[in-house]
């Protein structure tokens, strides 16, 4: 499966090819890191001309360093509806956000210095259409899994299952961002998350069953019935 436009393409065949399709995920029109050098920058204590120092100190994806685009994309691709691209930006525009909204001009300008596996600069309008390509995809993500939830699909225990692989997966990402989460902290998020099942499971058995048959033994049920 290929990525157009949105999501470029990224079939296997080396490191050009990897290349060529970060190149191609979104036009640039002109924008890239300045890699211009002048006298002041050589004698400038900042070990990074150029690179603001919250750049500098950002250190989310040091886990994947040397991680090439094309492997961190079929990672999930297999895993989830997200993108590589996708899934950096977005982490990126809820680190870097203000008072005044995400700074994406920054995130842009500077996104292979963010991101190990991103190698070309992205425009504004490009980081833009990346994140509100991920927030699409979790939506209808989540709209899926609810109806799931609901409508009788799954037992108790094969929503229990669903839930803790869905859980691994995200445990995974959170700390590939560095994320650290202690054996706690882990089974506390997990019970937790069990108890919000087993309220969605209840919440849906009322619903379907409002002023219907009770698919068990046949009893007609109504708001005096709960």
């Amino acid at each position: 499966m290929t990525e157009q436009g949105d999501v470029g393409g990224a079939d296997a065949g080396g490191d050009d090819a990897v290349n060529a399709e970060i190149a191609d995920d979104e036009p640039i029109d002109g924008e890239t890191a300045d890699s211009s050098t002048t006298d002041d920058d050589l004698t400038n204590d900042d070990p990074t001309p150029g690179v603001p120092d919250d750049v500098q100190k950002y250190d989310r994806f040091k886990k994947v360093d040397g991680a090439q685009y094309e492997r961190v994309n079929d990672f999930l691709r297999e895993r989830t509806y997200i993108t590589a691209r996708e899934w950096a930006i977005a982490r990126l525009c809820a680190d870097f956000r203000t008072e005044t909204g995400v700074e994406m001009t920054k995130i842009g300008k500077n996104l292979p210095e963010l991101v190990p596996f991103m190698t070309d600069t992205y425009t504004p309008q490009a980081v833009n259409q990346a994140r509100a390509a991920f927030e699409e995809k979790v939506t209808k993500a989540g709209a899926t899994f609810l109806y799931g939830a609901m409508s009788d699909f799954f037992t108790a225990d094969e929503l229990d299952d669903l839930m803790y692989e869905s859980t691994e997966v995200a445990k995974f990402l959170l700390e590939v961002e560095g994320v650290e989460l202690s054996v706690e902290e882990e089974l506390d998020a997990e019970d937790r998350i069990s108890d919000v099942m087993r309220d969605v499971r209840e919440a849906s058995d009322e619903l379907r069953h409002s002023e219907a048959t009770c698919p068990n033994c046949g009893h007609e049920m109504s708001e005096a019935d709960d």
